[in-house]
Parts: C-alpha cells; structure tokens; sequence
C-alpha cells in the first residue's frame, strides 16, 4: 500500500482537524443514529485518541462504541480524478458511513485502510463522513482481551468469592491481556486522495549488492501500459534507468544505508507511466543471518536500542510528529541505533524517519497476550488465526521497502509454555508464512514471555532468539546476585542452541526523582546498578547480539495495584525527561561499535 503523495499527477487533501464526537451509552449499539449523536454532540481532536481528552471518566473508562462524524468537499477540479479515503489508524474495530450509507467494516486498530469512492461521491459535492469505533478487545482481537474477569498482572476482584459473582455487580471494562492503556478512537490521519483513473497501485523493491554496485530488482503494479523507472541520488541527478513494470537495474558504486552513525543514504525511485507518477525512496542494503550473527551490509550488527510505545500525554496513542521528531533525537542522543514497535505497527511516518536517521525497526504486529489469563489452549480454542494472517499480510504490505525494516517481530509474549506443541505447530506455520510473503525475506521471529524455557519449542525455532526477562525485578525481586546466577543458567541453554539472541526487554520500575544511598528497587540507583549487572552478563555471550532495555519512556496503563500512573520502567519520563540509566546508556552505548562489536 503507497503512501499518500501530492505531486503533478495526485492530490492529498487533509481530513484532520476537530470532528464531532459522542460516546454510546450501551443503547446505540454499532449503528449511526444521527439524532442520538446530534443529542450528545461534543468536540474531539484528529488524530488523537478520545480517552484523555475529556475531563470525564466516562471517557477514560469506555467501553464499546463511540462516534465521530465531519462534513468534507470535494474539490470540482477532481472531477476526472479517481477518489480514496484512507485512514491511517482506527482502534480497533471501525465501521465507516458515507451520507449515511455504510461503505467499509475494517478490523484492526494499527494499520492502514482506504476506500474506494467510485460510485458513491461526485466532485463538487459535501458529503457527511460518520465513523463508529468499538474499543472492545476479546480473545479474537488482536491485541487480546480478558474474557474471564480479570486483567492483566492478576485478578482485580480480590475478596470476591467468584468471577461470575463479580460480573453481576461490576460495570463493564476492557480488561487487558497487556500492559498498557487500550487508548481508542481514530488514532492517525484521515486523508482523502486523488490518482488519476489508470494509476500506480503499488512499488516493490528489492536491493542487493553485487561488488561495488547496487542492485534494485522492482515490480511495479499498475494497468498502465507503459513503466519508466528513474533511480535519483541524494543530490537529484539520475544515476540509472529501466522501462518495464519489472525488472532489474544496476547502480555502479552504490552507496549503501547503513545504521546510524553511519550514513543511511536513500536513493529515490522516479516511476513514471503516461498518466502518473509515484516518487519512492529505498536504500540499499542486506540482511542476513551468519550461525549467531546478524548480518546487515555483511557485518556483524548489534542492536542498542529499547522497547517503545506511542505514547504522550494528552494525544495518548494519537500520531504526534514532534514527538516522533523528539524520540528520534533521543535515541540518537543516547547512542541508541535500532528500537522494536512494541507492540503494534508504527505510524509510517516514523518508518520514514528512521530511513532517514539510520535507526533499525523490529517491525511487530499487535499480536500481544496471546493465551495469557486463561487455561484453555489459544491456538486450538480462539479464533485469532485469520485475524493474525492478515495483520501481518498488511504489514508487510505496508513496510517492504524501509529498509530501516530489518526483521519482522509476529507476536509479544504468547503462551508458548502450556501447550508447547500447540505453540509449535502455530508459529512455526505463521513464521513459514511471513517469510512468504515478504519480498525481501527478512529474518522472522516473536518475543518470548518469561516461560519454562526448555518446555518451549517455539522460540528456538525463530531465526533470531527474543525473550523478555526479568530477573531481579519480577522474579528474585532485588537480589542482582541471585537475578544473574539465574540469568547466566539460561543463558547457558540458549547457548546450545546455536541462535543470535537479543534481550528484547529487561528492566525495572523506577520512580524519577527517588533517589537512595544505596540501591534499592524503585530508585534511580537501582535502575542504573540493574541495566550495569545485567549488561554485565550479555557482554560475556558473543551470541546476545542486542540489548532493548524495557522501555525508552514511561507510558501509560490500565489502572491497578502494580502500576502507579502507568508503568515506570523507562529510561525517560513521559515528557522525555532523562532518568540516571538515561545518562548510563549513552555512556555505555557510545562507546559500543554498531557493527562489530561481538564479531
């Protein structure tokens, strides 16, 4: 799926701005009933997400659906002009009204989707543009919900002698099967577009090298008749040249993206039929996996980065360029160079951004709680299978040609212990599955949750290995001798079985500002002295090939005895406040090679 350009063939017009809005009171029920929101009309923001942007606990609290509706014109000069509406992000379960006519169901909150308005607007006229989102998760959404009673990080009915007794006086929630806020509402951009009625639908690339030179292998999808295909530097000049809607093109002496510090250069792709344009920059570089290393350009990478979320006050979820720009200077203050979308997809202006810096993605679908709080096998009881291939399906589609992009992440922390040849037969089809459909056919893997590790035959499986620990906080809370006498012993079985493994979380809840002698749990000195033993540990194993620290920032969470106001294990506050490990990182970080540093 192309991104939305403006240039002498196409046209953007931006839907964003303040919209009309109203919660459902439990009586609406999916469907889009003018007078009742006429009634309860308020002001809301686009893009944002709607639960903090009212001082009202109704709208922190909602569960179901809610409302929003805008009038747009389109302009008479497109007449002649083929219309899209697209949106960039709906959470989660999205049914789009034009005029009152109900044109698109879409399921999934993370990811783009368009509609086709042929046959249903004319140029020239207003039209009314209504959009119903149900916020609601389950244990067939992605990500998952609790269906039991209980929410993520244990039962919140506590002196209630059953669940079923429970649901006969509490109010309806979404109950998590993860640990941050469900934020809701139409999170990214509203755009309608314009290409002409015979138009490019869609650019894949695929670089390689070959010597010195690059190679671009491209397929361009379009009914067009005629493909002229341009390769432009940095500085606009012409540096190759092919005709066809596929083939192969040469570029002498490329030069390649490569990860910050180093120069992520991007070339820019000129394809031209006789009616119209698309500009799309890629860069050149591989990706590969050597026995334990990771490969980028041919050189062994290792991965200094974090764990992150789209998070920010007030905006909650909602897409914010100058955050976006904001992190972006951070990671590279702290001497970071790679982060995965935990744990959803981006908003693909970060991914443009990252191209630009030479920050490395572990791209990942919002695959998240699978199987947690519940004794039934997920794999063979919930119907998420589908749901799953699409989202991954539209990832892809969608990001192919960053290459920022350098390894695909299916899921966070499902059950793998439980029903180990459940989880077997389940990842290892979709991870068959991934690579199928990925042109460039990048690494594929899914974070593992604290488990039994030697009950779980999924996650050896995976081209890299990626596994969240917590000794020392969760588990031997506090004793750091303990924690990496426990951390080394697994590290001795990951050892044996011969993979490249990042530490995709670690961490420790730290209050900023609560400062002790000596370091104990929630202060800023235990955090450092942590991260210090810890990264001790990695430094030994030349297979731990990354290092994401749990999280970059703090962000927030359902409401619950462990967390207060949401979850404080970044290495920044909300606002992208440093916190001491903010300062250790960067010392550490710093001074540690991208490429290799464990060769």
């Amino acid at each position: 799926m192309l991104y939305p350009v403006t240039n002498e063939k196409r046209t953007v017009i931006d839907l964003n701005g303040v919209w009309g809005f109203c919660l459902d009171d439990g009586t609406n029920e999916e469907r889009i009933n003018n007078s009742f929101i006429a009634l309860n009309r308020e002001n809301i923001a686009v893009p944002a997400s709607y639960n903090d942007l009212k001082d009202d606990l109704r709208y922190r609290e909602h569960y179901g659906w809610a409302y929003y509706e805008r009038t747009f014109t389109i302009p008479e000069t497109l007449r002649s002009q083929r219309l899209v509406l697209r949106f960039d992000a709906v959470t989660h379960h999205a049914l789009v009204y034009i005029n009152g006519k109900l044109v698109k169901e879409h399921q999934g909150g993370f990811l783009p989707f368009e509609i086709s308005l042929d046959g249903i607007v004319t140029a020239g006229s207003t039209c009314l543009l209504q959009v119903a989102v149900d916020n609601r998760v389950s244990h067939s959404t992605l990500p998952v919900g609790n269906e039991d009673g209980t929410a993520f990080f244990g039962s919140d009915n506590a002196g209630v002698p059953s669940v079923e007794m429970a649901k006969k006086w509490r109010k309806k929630r979404n109950l998590p099967n993860f640990d941050f806020f469900n934020y809701a509402g139409i999170n990214r951009s509203v755009r309608l577009y314009s290409t002409p009625e015979k138009y490019i639908r869609d650019v894949t690339i695929v670089p390689s090298v070959d010597g010195a030179d690059g190679i671009v292998d491209y397929t361009v999808d379009t009914d067009c008749d005629s493909v002229f295909v341009a390769i432009t530097d940095r500085e606009g000049r012409t540096v190759a040249t092919a005709e066809g809607k596929e083939g192969r093109i040469r570029i002498e002496n490329a030069k390649l993206w490569n990860p910050y510090p180093e120069d992520p250069y991007l070339y820019t792709a000129v394809i031209k039929t006789e009616s119209d344009r698309y500009d799309l920059r890629f860069g050149i570089r591989t990706v590969r996996i050597d026995g334990r290393r990771f490969l980028i350009n041919g050189k062994p990478f290792f991965f200094k980065g974090f764990g992150k979320h789209e998070d920010s006050p007030v905006h909650g979820r909602g897409f914010d360029l100058a955050f976006d720009v904001k992190d972006m200077s951070l990671i590279k203050w702290m001497g970071a160079n790679s982060f995965r979308t935990s744990h959803y997809p981006y908003a693909e202006e970060m991914y443009s951004l990252a191209d630009e810096e030479g920050i490395v993605i572990i791209d990942e679908t919002p695959a998240v709680g699978i199987g947690a709080g519940t004794a039934q096998d997920p794999y063979k009881t919930f119907n998420i299978r589908k749901h799953h291939e699409d989202v991954i399906r539209d990832l892809i589609d969608r990001d192919k040609n960053h290459p920022s992009v350098v390894m695909w992440s299916m899921a966070n922390e499902p059950d793998t212990e439980h029903f180990p040849e459940s989880a077997e037969e389940y990842w290892t089809s979709l991870y068959d599955y991934t690579h199928s459909l990925d042109p460039q056919d990048r690494p594929v893997t899914f974070v593992c949750c604290q488990n039994n590790y030697e009950v779980d035959r999924a996650t050896r499986k995976m081209d890299v290995v990626c596994i969240n620990r917590y000794y020392g906080w969760y588990n031997l809370s506090g004793d750091m001798d303990a924690a990496c006498y426990a951390l080394n012993i697994e590290l001795d079985f990951w050892q044996t079985i011969g993979k490249p493994l990042i530490m995709t979380e670690y961490g420790a809840d730290t209050l900023p500002g609560f400062h002790l002698s000596q370091p104990e749990m929630f202060s800023e000195e235990f955090q450092v002295m942590y991260y210090d033993r810890i990264n001790t540990e990695f430094d030994k194993r030349d297979f731990v090939i990354g290092e994401h620290p749990w999280n970059f920032a703090d962000f927030n969470t359902i409401q619950g005895v462990y967390r207060a106001d949401g979850n404080r294990k970044g290495l920044l506050t909300r606002d992208r406040r440093p916190k001491m490990a903010a300062h250790y990182f960067r010392k550490r970080w710093t001074s540690i090679p991208t490429f290799g540093y464990k060769p």
